[in-house]
């Protein structure tokens, strides 16, 4: 049996001058720097921190991840990848107490009815074993090399979070008091339901924002079930599964960000709204916009998170080609008329929206907005609220709006008849107006303004063009893989066109860096088209949607589909994302 024993700076450098990956001078350098007693760093932190050449790859460091992976291979054992929203932490921190995790620099990150994955940063320590599986009945444990970092950091983590979750819930009612839900349970002997003021709560709360920003979420979801309530966050657009929370905490988690956010804790029955100005662990100011929703279990809250970052881009990270920016800052230095954007929920539009007046709103130009809500405070605006509450709506807002001499007014939606024409009366009176509808495409958009009521003789003479959009993922940049373009999928894609299919694609492999999804992050795909005088004149004889839309293809506008197709043939995304995403042009 190999020797047992617990690896130092000493062992790490020799090992490591062994295998010629580090010269004796530096490894000499490493022994004798000076170092804080009181600091219980890794061996492996300590060389990592010092960013030595890697000897055989120029321009690459001695990383800490090259250590973990080289630490691994001395032990015969694999290397594990911490990644947070695949830990179980109620049952990973059950199986092992922290002060027991601690010592032996230990952490549980898997756990089924076979087998307990534990991850090590000191690989020739086994004394542990025998002792742990003595308390887990027969389970078989399989040993793996952690980053010594991410080991450390989320052993604390998950520990802290468990804790707090734990000793909030213990004595507590399963449902907390005021929750009209389908299924009240009368529970005898109970304490009362945790407070949401008390520390451990918000221990949780804090955990979830900052943990929320470290994940790139952009929204977070609390829903109330009959035992057990989900977390889940938005990534990418799509929904991941973080932490369950029994049903008196996760009251009490909702109840604490009502809090937060100025809304009626008493209130349950009613939709609420509201908002909360955070930090991230950076440094910046992060808006967060809350929803509320009574459901049968209790309220479901959902928190959109506004990262000025992501919210306030340039257009070119925003995935507008040359031709799309070069026609959108035409259409936008226009003086007066109404530039409309389009799309579903969640497609983009207000981030579209804040970059372009965030271009335009300079010392010359006074730029107004109508929202509902506002969804990030921007100084470079003047920024007004609808409010229903008073009769405020969009339509008042744009009225009001028109007497405070605004060059730029961006309308939140256009919703109806009244909101309509108050936009395009702004229009005729010499102003730019930016606002957003809910259609398929952008040639949709000129029927759905007929429908609303607007005479096709005011469209004519006020809108300037439309914008449909869509947000696609873009490939993983770390496991992206060549491969064939399907025939089939293709032509779906250029359909009417008959554009050839690329000669090189991508598609979409996992790794460690996505969480194994093969994306990371997203990119907007755009379909301009602006008004011409053919276009008008079809509008004011009253042309059905597919006579507009082939009417726009035979003047240049570009499809979302076939949008999709060049990002495809660019390398960033793949035929099956812009299909799940993208409608499908046939006239």
């Amino acid at each position: 049996m190999a020797r047992e024993f617990r690896i130092d700076l000493r062992w790490v450098l020799a090992e490591l001058e062994k295998d010629g990956l580090v010269a004796p001078e530096d490894a000499r350098d490493v022994r004798t720097a000076r170092r804080d007693p009181t600091d219980k760093q890794h061996p492996l932190e300590v060389v990592a921190a010092h960013e030595l050449a890697h000897p055989e790859e120029a321009g690459q460091i001695l990383s800490l991840d090259f250590l973990t992976a080289w630490l691994a291979e001395k032990a015969g054992l694999p290397v594990y990848t911490i990644d947070p929203l695949r830990v179980n932490v109620p049952a990973t921190t059950a199986v092992m107490a922290f002060a027991f995790a601690e010592r032996r620099d230990l952490l549980a990150v898997e756990v089924s009815a076979r087998k307990l994955v534990v991850a090590t940063a000191q690989p020739f320590e086994r004394a542990w074993q025998p002792e742990l599986q003595q308390t887990l009945q027969g389970l078989e444990i399989e040993r793996v090399v952690a980053n010594p970092a991410d080991l450390t950091r989320y052993r604390i983590q998950f520990y802290n979070l468990a804790k707090s979750v734990d000793s909030a819930s213990t004595g507590g009612l399963q449902r907390g008091p005021g929750q009209a839900n389908f299924e009240q349970l009368l529970e005898l002997g109970k304490l009362k339901a945790p407070d949401a003021n008390d520390a451990h709560i918000v221990n949780v709360v804090d955990w979830l924002l900052r943990y929320a920003f470290d994940q790139r979420a952009s929204d977070i979801h609390l829903e109330p079930r009959r035992e057990m309530g989900n977390v889940r966050f938005r990534i990418d657009g799509v929904l991941h599964d973080v932490y369950e929370l029994p049903p008196a905490v996760m009251a009490a988690v909702t109840s604490r960000l009502k809090i937060l956010a100025r809304m009626d804790v008493a209130e349950k029955r009613r939709p609420q709204d509201g908002r909360i100005k955070t930090k991230s662990s950076e440094g910046e100011e992060i808006e967060l916009r809350l929803a509320t929703l009574p459901t049968a279990f209790g309220e479901k809250l959902v928190l959109r998170i506004f990262d000025p970052e992501v919210l306030l881009r340039s257009y070119e990270e925003l995935g507008l080609g040359s031709e799309e920016l070069v026609q959108w800052e035409r259409l936008t230095s226009q003086p007066h008329g109404i530039l409309l954007v389009t799309g579903p929920t969640g497609s983009g539009k207000t981030t579209t929206l804040y970059s372009t007046l965030k271009q335009l709103a300079t010392r010359e130009r006074n730029v107004c907005t109508v929202e509902d809500p506002i969804e990030m405070v921007e100084p470079a605006f003047n920024q007004m609220q609808v409010h229903a509450g008073i009769d405020l709506g969009f339509a008042d807002g744009v009225r009001a709006l028109l007497r405070q001499d605004p060059d730029i007014i961006m309308v939140g939606e256009i919703r109806d008849r009244q909101t309509a024409d108050m936009a395009i009366q702004a229009a005729l009176t010499g102003h730019l107006v930016l606002s957003t509808l809910h259609t398929n495409d952008a040639p949709a958009t000129l029927t759905r303004l007929l429908d609303l009521g607007v005479p096709a003789y005011l469209i004519a003479s006020t809108v300037l063009g439309v914008m449909g959009q869509r947000l696609v993922r873009t490939l993983c940049p770390h496991c992206r893989v060549p491969a064939a373009v399907d025939g089939a999928v293709w032509e779906s894609l250029v359909r009417p066109w008959k554009a050839p299919p690329p000669q090189q694609s991508f598609r979409a492999a996992g790794c460690l860096e996505c969480r194994n999804t093969g994306y990371f992050g997203r990119l907007g795909l755009y379909e301009m088209m602006p008004l011409s005088d053919t276009l008008k004149s079809q509008v004011a004889a009253g042309a059905d949607e597919n006579s507009l839309r082939l009417q726009a293809y035979r003047e240049g506008v570009v499809s979302l589909r076939l949008a999709g197709a060049r990002k495809v043939a660019g390398g960033q995304t793949t035929p099956e994302e812009v299909l799940r995403v993208a409608p499908p042009a046939e006239t």
